[in-house]
Order: C-alpha cells, then structure tokens, then sequence
C-alpha cells in the first residue's frame, strides 16, 4: 500500500467510526472485526517477511556511498571452489551461447565444508557475479510446530524471488538456503514429520524451475553435514553440482589475511608469511578473527601498529582460549610444568625445532601449552608419522607416570587425540588388522588392535622420555619460574645431553 493510500485510510476510518456512533451503531463489533483482521494482516506480513532478502545491486546508492556487495575478489583461499562455482553460473549469464550445445542451466549448487569456510560469501558473491537478486534463508526459519507453515513459507520464498526479479527487471534470482540439512536431512517410513512436509515442497518447487522461462531461478545451498541430506536432493536436475568448499591451505590462509590486513596498521616488520603458517587448519572466519585479536592485543599495549608478538598471542587465543587467572596450588603447577615438557621433548626429538615455546600460562580450558614452529602443510601421512603424532600426545601422561608413578585428568584430551590417530590407522590400513572396514570388525578385535599400538607405544615414549630425565630437572625450575620456557633455550638444554651421551660413550 502507498503513502498515500495509508493517509487517506487513516483519515477515512475515524469518520465512518464517528458517523456509525451517530447513528447508534453497536461499535463493539465492528472493533473486534478489525482488530482480528489487522492482527491476521500482521501475522502474514511478518511471515512472508521473516525470510532474510537481500538484493546485490552494481549501482551507487543517493547518498554516494558505495553499496555493500560482496565479490569473488573479496573471498580467499578457495580458488578451485570459486573456479567451480563461476563456471556454473556462467551457465545462467551466458544463456544464449550454452542453448548452441544443448545444455541446460543449472538448478541447484550445493557448497558443502567446514564452518567458516566461506560457503555464505560465496553465494552473495555469486549474487553480484551474475548480476541477480538475491533472497536468503536459513533453514531455521521453516521449521514450526504448525503443521505447513514450513511449506508456505518455501513457496513464499520462491514467489519473493520471481516478484523481485521482475521488479527489478532483473534476468535471473538467487535463492540461497543456508544449513539446509535442518530441512532436506532424510526422510525416515513411518510418522510424517512436519520437516517431510517442507522437504516435499522444496523439492516440488525445485521441479517446477523452468530453466527457459525468465527470471530464471537457481538455488544455492549450503551445509556442513552432507552425509545427512535426502538423496532426492541431491540427484541431478535438483542438486546438479555439489562444490566442496575445504579450509584453505597455506596460500589461501595468506590471501585471507591480507585481505583482512587493508584496514589495519600493519608493522612493516610483521611476516603475514609466517603467520599464514602458523595457523594451519585455521578457516576463513578463524583468521579473520586472528586479525582481529591482534588488533586488540596491540591497542591493550598501546602500540600504534600491529606486530609480531601480538600475531602469536592472536593465534593462541584463538586456537586455545583467553589467559585465565586460575591460581594453581605450588603442586600443580609442577605437575603441569612435567606434562608439558614431556610433550615438548617428544616433539623435538620426532620432529626437530619443532618447539618454539613451552608455557605453563593457563589458556582456555588448559592449564599449560605447547606452541608449535610452523611446519609446511601436509594432507596424507605414513604410518610412522601417525605413530609420532600418539607418541607426542602421550609424552604428558608418561611424563607424570615417571615422576609421580600415575596420572592425572589433565591427560583426557590427550588420549582423546591419541584414540582418534589410532582410529585413523585402523581405516587407513594401517594396524596389524590389514585392510577391513571398522564396522565389520569385532569390539573385541579393536579393543586389542588399540591396545596392542597403545602398548608399544607408550613403551617407546618412556624409553625416549628416560634419556632426557635430566633434561626435566634441568628445564622444571626455569619453567615454574619465569612461566616460558625459550624454544632455543630448551633445545640447549636437549643437546648437552645428546653431547654427555656421545662423550661417555
């Protein structure tokens, strides 16, 4: 309705009120009519517009400033992933030259991958990309307790999409349904559930695309457990290009940082190279928020510009939590103090300089840690490397075993890691068990498969973590002191022991 409509509304409506009552008019009814029709009003404007909308637009707006789309020049680390996705819209921009081949556009794009990968960027990219508008969802927003709400609000969402376009005198709409396995997980026999109801109408509408007709519709959606999505969604003609979207690697991690370094006063000094490598396994959003921390570690300083160290603390507090102010009895903190060095010895002697700090600073949930020197990214790992990976993780609890006899709570995260390794070697082949599928092998059989590598390598830590006992008493009293113990500073103390050893031998 328009302004205009409204104010002659408003001004009619209390004259015909006025007049009624003149005429003695019972008023009563009439008010509860119209309060019980503007409240259904209400109701289904909130509905319709409860549904995220967004339009991408190239266009400035009046006030001169430039509207806030998003390009695939913005988004780093996922090239291939955004080569993927470019290639399938181009289906929709150059319609008249893929009608040549007989191709038929695309339905439906599926980005699947971890969180904070950037799958929700890429798909209001993609928006601008192809100059088209975009409407949002979350899968969130059509699950109700009202049996068919979900469903209309599927339909509503595909209506919005074709009326914009149109008004907009745009050739072609984006749908984006952001975590979509709220709605398309799998549909189970039995009872039907209010979430079949609206899996059933999105994949009627999905149907009902005709890609000839125009404004044309293509539907992006996104997910971080594919494995649970119904296989009626992802067939083609719905679902046609599924593009996983991964954590990028060390390239990638650079590419993120410095598109987040624009707008902050780097040191000159400072290696974004390094940082890169110091945050594998981080995603997009993780290092952003990397960026973002040491901005605030170096305002807390007072630094006008942001360094290296405040990069470090940035990737701890991300990766581990913020400092606590947990005061640990005298005990505990040596307890710690040996746990911690029995990990970081392990790790120098595996893989040497590996160690850059050892700290007895409590963070997050731990109470001390192991900072790492970055190393170059690897994806596939020989079963030896996998056994010094357990063998690192268990240096904590044979450490405290040496010289406390038993261990202790703080080794749970340990053995959690340690179990998941050895998971790892019994699906890759790689245990006394051969080539078989976890599921077709006995309780019993695992139990033993894992008590047998346990075993042998928990022999192998404490035989290693012997030979440096000195090396504990040596690095105890300077860690429970000054709460950091050096990378080179440990590494010193390491190899007067290796050149005592060659000495008496």
């Amino acid at each position: 309705m328009s302004k205009l409509g409204k104010e002659v509304l408003i001004g009619i409506i209390p004259a015909v009120l006025a007049f009624l009552l003149y005429m003695g008019v019972n008023l009563l009814p009439v008010l509860l009519v119209g309060v019980v029709g503007f409240s259904l009003y209400f109701v289904s404007r909130n509905r319709t517009g409860g549904v995220g909308v967004t339009a991408s637009s190239g266009r400035k707006s009046r006030s001169g400033r430039t509207p806030s789309y998003l390009t695939f020049e913005d988004i780093g680390g996922q090239e291939r992933a955004k080569g993927e996705l470019k290639e399938a819209l181009d289906f929709l921009i150059h319609y008249e030259d893929i009608q040549k081949f007989g191709i038929r556009p695309l339905k439906g794009i599926l980005l699947t991958g971890p969180p904070g990968t950037g799958k929700t960027l890429m798909a209001k990219a993609a928006a601008h990309y192809t100059n088209s508008v975009f409407v949002s969802a979350a899968g969130s927003e059509f699950v109700e307790m009202y049996v068919g709400v979900g469903a209309s609000r599927i339909r509503d969402l595909f209506k919005e999409a074709q009326s914009r376009a149109a008004k907009e005198n745009k050739q072609s709409a984006i749908i984006f349904i952001d975590e979509i396995d709220v709605i398309g997980g799998k549909r189970e026999g039995g009872q039907q559930r209010e979430y079949d109801q609206t899996l059933n109408q999105l994949l009627t509408e999905m149907d009902g695309i005709h890609t000839t007709d125009t404004p044309r519709i293509l539907i992006i959606a996104a997910t971080n457990r594919k494995e649970m999505l119904d296989s009626a969604l992802l067939r083609p003609g719905r679902f046609d290009r599924h593009i996983q979207v991964d954590l990028p690697d060390k390239k990638g991690r650079l590419h993120v940082l410095q598109i987040h370094a624009k707008n902050k006063p780097i040191d000159d000094e400072v290696s974004l190279d390094r940082v890169a490598a110091e945050s594998f396994g981080f995603s997009g959003a993780q290092l952003e928020s990397v960026m973002n921390e040491a901005a605030i570690y170096a305002m807390r300083d007072g630094d006008s510009r942001i360094r290296q160290p405040h990069f470090s603390q940035a990737i701890d507090k991300v990766m581990m939590g913020e400092k606590t102010d947990r005061e640990a009895t005298m005990e505990e903190r040596r307890r710690v103090a040996l746990h911690e060095l029995g990990h970081a010895i392990v790790a120098e002697e595996v893989k040497p300089r590996s160690v850059s700090m050892v700290s007895l600073s409590p963070r997050g949930q731990a109470l001390g840690y192991v900072r790492h020197n970055p190393q170059q990214d690897q994806y596939l790992y020989t079963k030896s490397e996998i056994e010094h990976q357990i063998m690192i993780a268990l240096g904590g609890s044979v450490a405290e075993e040496m010289f406390y006899g038993g261990r202790s709570t703080g080794s749970r995260n340990d053995f959690e890691q340690a179990l998941n390794l050895v998971g790892t070697m019994v699906d890759s082949g790689l245990t006394g068990l051969g080539i078989v599928d976890r599921r077709m092998v006995t309780k019993e059989e695992l139990m033993k498969a894992n008590a047998d590598i346990m075993g042998g390598l928990i022999d192998r830590t404490r035989e290693l973590l012997e030979r440096f006992r000195t090396v504990f008493e040596m690095s105890l009293d300077i860690l429970i002191r000054e709460e950091v113990l050096n990378g080179d500073q440990f590494r010193a103390l390491m190899q007067s022991i290796k050149d005592k050893e060659k000495t008496s031998a």
